[in-house]
């Protein structure tokens, strides 16, 4: 019985931790920075890092960072922008016909939504 409680208790433990790691869960130090997790390099990472790190995973920044958008005519399916807004930096990603913020695209922690311009790139 007293091993069985704590078989549970150690799984319990283990499925908590892996929670708390999901790639591209984002949290907030004790600093007040905002951070996300990335397997790939298995630490926290500040979330700009983890924008330029996914797209150098698909050749790097197709657009590179701007304040505006590309020609319509010139972009291809999943090309990548980060968008410099005066509220701050946002990536984005180009799908199904349309600029979306990469988190929208790639389903990462919906904090992120709320991170830098995010919640403005469509204003």
């Amino acid at each position: 019985m007293k091993i069985a409680l704590l078989v549970s208790l150690c799984l319990l433990a283990l499925n908590i931790y892996a929670e708390n790691h999901k790639h591209g869960t984002v949290k907030v130090d004790d600093k007040g920075m905002q951070l996300i997790w990335d397997d790939n390099s298995n630490m926290w990472v500040n979330i700009e890092s983890f924008w330029i790190e996914y797209a150098n995973t698909k050749g790097g920044l197709t657009w590179g960072k701007s304040s505006q958008y590309p020609e319509y005519s010139a972009v291809k399916e999943h090309d990548t922008l980060l968008i410099q807004l005066k509220e701050g930096n946002c990536l984005m990603e180009f799908f199904h016909e349309r600029w979306r913020r990469a988190n929208d695209v790639r389903r990462w922690d919906d904090k992120l939504n709320s991170y830098g311009g995010c919640p403005y790139v469509f204003d």
